[in-house]
């Protein structure tokens, strides 16, 4: 999995070729779809037979296994969750999606790492902090991926990275509803030369 996947919160199902077409332009190759998006299972459709030998896509929010399901049904490769739901990161492993499941404490980074989650998603990493980041990485398996997302923007993803994060999930200074394309490709650009 890339180090950085996009978060498309609330994207369109008629915007979102477009703006999948200029992630993997700029070499963002990890495309989440969250689903409280409007219509999200037709975004991820799509996005996955135009190009779904170019990037992963995925999709972000999931609370439910029926969700999960869904996601596998509209082609999408890996689940991202808000939370540490053990039995959502068994479905998903069971259908051998991707598992990236939300965590905060130490408690839920083991038990999301024992149900089989493949990296972990610190959320919210605005709360944690680097210091945070540094604690938990002081006791999990070194080969834990780990994920800041939430807060995260061009100002301040240095300091994760001091923390030693694997990677970053980036929402809203990467693409928010209203955002151009030449904006959202300035965003993505100035992304993948700081990270």
């Amino acid at each position: 999995m890339d180090n950085l996947i996009a978060i498309l919160r609330g994207i369109r199902p008629n915007e979102v070729l477009a703006v999948t077409e200029v992630l993997i332009e700029c070499d963002i190759r990890s495309i989440e779809v969250t689903m409280n998006s409007p219509e999200p299972l037709t975004s991820i459709e799509l996005m996955t037979k135009e190009f779904g030998q170019q990037a992963t896509i995925g999709a972000g929010t999931v609370t439910k296994i029926t969700e999960v399901e869904d996601v596998a049904s509209a082609g999408g490769k890996f689940i991202v969750s808000p939370n540490c739901n053990e039995a959502i990161i068994r479905h998903t492993k069971a259908l051998q999606l991707g598992s990236y499941p939300g965590v905060f404490t130490a408690t839920e980074c083991f038990s999301a790492l024992s149900a089989g989650a493949d990296a972990l998603k610190v959320f919210p990493a605005s709360l944690i902090g680097p210091q945070g980041i540094k604690e938990l990485k002081a006791v999990l398996p070194m080969s834990t991926a780990l994920f800041a997302v939430g807060g995260i923007s061009f100002e301040n993803i240095n300091i994760w990275k001091d923390a030693g994060v694997f990677g970053y999930g980036i929402g809203s200074s990467l693409y928010k509803p209203g955002k151009s394309i030449n904006d959202i490709r300035t965003s993505a650009l100035q992304l993948k030369q700081i990270i």
